[in-house]
């Protein structure tokens, strides 16, 4: 009788473990951190962050670095103070990952923002998923081609006019496992000179991406409003 219960116990408190054991693998989801545009906050992530809360999603597994000035847009670019809130961020979620592996979502000059600091760092394998949206990958027309009508740092040497010195390097490297953008014809901002595309191809695409969505939304609807699109892609 002795010999039965104990081994009923034993099963018991094996199968107990092995719940635990799953659930505990379970919730190991990769850190997500998410980085705003050019003169954005935070804050302009709600919708993307409230998506993940209803997915599971832990409140300090989500990190959302500010960074760059909000007064001077114009003064911003890729080189310097703007990148030590992202860097610090992309560094301590992949440091507190359960998985070891985090995903990036970008909007605007957050895409490229990002991009820069996970290839400065060499964390490429480190990314899962990298999500871009409404990026300028390829450049704006609006800053001009370089070195051609870079009037500010924004579009300057470390900035987003055409071919600029800081795009062509970034060009072809790899960011992530995957990599996806979210991209509009209705960009006020990618598109504002009348077109989207930069040699043929629209500047929000990725080089080495593995799928693009198109949606109607303007620059900063993108962000807003394809949340759901945005936390599926990290699955």
């Amino acid at each position: 009788m002795k010999s039965l219960v104990r081994s009923t116990l034993g099963a018991l408190c094996l199968a107990v473990l092995s719940v635990f054991s799953h659930s505990v693998i379970a919730q190991c989801i990769d850190n997500v951190v998410l980085v705003h545009g050019n003169a954005g906050s935070p804050s302009d992530w709600s919708n993307t962050y409230n998506e993940l809360r209803s997915n599971g999603y832990q409140s300090n597994q989500i990190y959302r670095p500010n960074w760059g000035s909000k007064t001077c847009a114009a003064c911003n670019n890729h080189s310097g103070i703007e990148e030590i809130p992202v860097r610090d961020a992309i560094l301590s979620a992949i440091n507190n990952s359960c998985s070891g592996k985090i995903d990036v979502i970008g909007h605007s000059m957050g895409v490229t923002l990002a991009a820069k600091v996970i290839i400065e760092e060499g964390e490429t394998a480190n990314v899962d998923a990298f999500v871009g949206i409404a990026g300028a990958y390829r450049g704006l027309w609006s800053c001009g081609a370089y070195p051609f009508n870079v009037a500010t740092s924004t579009c300057g040497i470390n900035g987003l006019s055409i071919s600029s010195p800081f795009l062509d390097w970034l060009y072809g490297k790899k960011i992530g496992n995957r990599v996806y953008s979210i991209k509009s014809y209705a960009d006020q901002i990618v598109c504002v000179t009348g077109t989207c595309l930069v040699y043929g191809k629209h500047s929000s695409q990725i080089s080495g991406e593995a799928a693009s969505f198109t949606y109607t939304y303007g620059h900063f609807g993108l962000q807003k409003y394809t949340a759901g699109k945005q936390v599926s892609l990290l699955d």
